[in-house]
């Protein structure tokens, strides 16, 4: 299964995202799932870096993708990567709903639920 967890802070914006595991037992194309995942998670990154010039930090392995992003100053890069962080949970909710839980599965994590 994958585990699509996005972390949101206290505005309700997406800071960072981590996409992990395998979509394992799907037929008839066992990586098709996982293909879509990483495509999002991906173009993600890509976007915001050639759309907003900020350097997100980020992992891409094999059954990872990890991108956490700090918002800048810049109101307009901020929308930018608020709404390019948003269509990533978009698109991974879109795959959750279309081949289940079993496969793929959307956690949020917000701002109050990370206060110590």
């Amino acid at each position: 299964m994958i585990l699509a967890t996005f972390h949101h802070d206290h505005k309700g914006r997406i800071t960072a995202f981590q996409l992990e595991g395998h979509a394992r037992n799907w037929r008839p194309w066992p990586d098709i799932i996982c293909a879509g995942v990483s495509a999002i998670g991906q173009t993600t990154i890509g976007s915001i870096q050639e759309l907003t010039g900020v350097e997100p930090d980020y992992v891409l392995e094999n059954g990872n993708i990890r991108c956490a992003v700090e918002y800048p100053d810049d109101d307009k890069q901020s929308d930018v990567i608020a709404t390019l962080m948003a269509s990533t949970r978009i698109g991974c909710l879109q795959l959750e709903d279309s081949y289940g839980k079993k496969f793929v599965t959307v956690n949020d994590v917000f701002y109050s639920d990370t206060e110590t």
